[in-house]
């Protein structure tokens, strides 16, 4: 097979992995990595890059089992736990992702904050634009879209290179292991990886992956769709902590939102920072309020047998359409609630994944493990040693961040001897 033919297959395939990795910086993201950056300077960015391999372990995991079963992760949940472990992983992606929803809208509200434009308006005008496009338009035209929004993660990039960061000291600290016992510290580490490694975007880029109608023969290039995605996701969030870590960590500037963040930007960096930061934000928001509810409908449609899929008509999947309507009804008006810390709610739901996310994975690698599933695809003994330590990783971080918040002393008085 020549060059040319298999440029083609890629571009072909390409979108599953590259749009729910992109996503994954979503609004909730960016506020994460921002405080990450704005509190504890560089010294996060080393948890970021090794949760950005994990990110990829994952990805491949489900966007591998997808291409061969052609079915959804919560579809063969079902099949191979029963309905009350089905309806335990609904719950579990329910629980996050209308929170993580919410936190989407935030970011739009946020944004349009930073241009002048109330919540009010900006949160309305655009969940209704999100909601016509999607129930208005099939697959391969949304896939088109959500690619373009893709794009505006670059406005970081240039954030980053505009604010002068010290880059020796920037890539010492990037492979230092920094690691802290206090609950406070513990809390951003697992938001970082919780906004790296999502519950949601597991489910989203399998069934992604199986509506495109992407098949094992087609894999090796899905593969190296997820790559790509999984290293621009790790990239982005590099440039964020490090934009915020060189501005407001070095001029001891405090952030309460991500508002305060681009606008923190403008005397240390210049006006453009603000709104490239802004910009971002936007565009990033954007993408993931059309993914996330996406992925919930399809989840849920998925574990109990309903009809789903973008291509499909409202009357052919209404359970989809109307599972997808709510999510995006309830996650604005969320936002639209009287005083609510925008800026919480984005860094609570990021926690909440972080916690959320090992039951998930717990499924996924025994899944992908069964040979009578995946056939030849089927995990490796290396590959099942490095996924099963990755989770029992998160098991034991979030099971850290329990005893930190209860017993603090006792924690610190730990790590003291290590």
């Amino acid at each position: 097979m020549n060059r040319k033919v298999r440029f083609a297959l890629f571009f072909a395939v390409m979108g599953p992995g590259i749009v729910t990795a992109f996503a994954d910086n979503d609004a909730g993201g960016i506020a994460t990595y921002a405080a990450a950056g704005a509190k504890y300077g560089y010294s996060l960015i080393f948890t970021m890059l090794v949760s950005t391999v994990l990110l990829a372990i994952a990805q491949e995991i489900s966007a591998r089992t997808g291409a061969v079963t052609g079915r959804g992760l919560s579809d063969l949940i079902r099949e191979n736990y029963g309905v009350k472990w089905t309806f335990f992983a609904m719950s579990v992606l329910l629980i996050a992702n209308l929170g993580t929803t919410a936190s989407e809208f935030s970011g739009i509200a946020t944004s349009f904050e930073i241009f002048g434009v109330s919540k009010y308006l900006s949160v309305p005008a655009m969940a209704f634009i999100i909601w016509w496009l999607v129930t208005k338009t099939d697959y391969g035209k949304m896939e088109k879209i959500l690619l373009l929004l893709c794009l505006t993660f670059f406005s970081y990039v240039i954030s980053g290179i505009m604010v002068h960061p010290p880059w020796p000291q920037v890539f010492v600290e990037s492979i230092t292991p920094t690691f802290s016992g206090t609950p406070a510290f513990l809390l951003m580490a697992i938001g970082v990886i919780g906004t790296t490694i999502t519950p949601w975007g597991q489910f989203y880029v399998q069934s992604s992956v199986v509506d495109k109608g992407i098949t094992a023969k087609d894999y090796q290039y899905t593969r190296w769709d997820v790559l790509i995605g999984t290293f621009f996701t790790g990239f982005i969030a590099f440039f964020i902590i490090v934009a915020t870590a060189a501005t407001l960590f070095a001029n001891k500037i405090p952030i309460e939102t991500a508002k305060d963040v681009a606008l923190a930007l403008k005397p240390l960096a210049g006006e453009y920072a603000t709104f490239l930061f802004a910009f971002g934000l936007l565009g990033a928001s954007m993408l993931a309020a059309f993914v996330l509810p996406l992925s919930t409908a399809y989840a849920v449609c998925e574990a109990f047998g309903f009809e789903h899929g973008i291509s499909r008509s409202r009357k052919e999947a209404p359970v989809f359409f109307g599972l997808y309507t709510v999510l995006i009804v309830l996650g604005a008006a969320i936002v639209l609630w009287p005083n609510l810390s925008l800026y919480h709610v984005m860094l609570t739901t990021q926690v909440v994944n972080g916690v959320l996310l090992p039951p998930i994975l717990i499924f996924m690698v025994l899944i992908a493990s069964k040979k009578s599933i995946m056939g030849e695809f089927v995990n490796t003994k290396f590959f099942n040693v490095i996924a099963w330590s990755f989770t029992f990783v998160l098991i034991f971080l979030t099971l850290l961040l329990l005893l930190s918040t209860l017993f603090p002393t006792l924690v610190s008085y730990i790590f003291s001897f290590l």
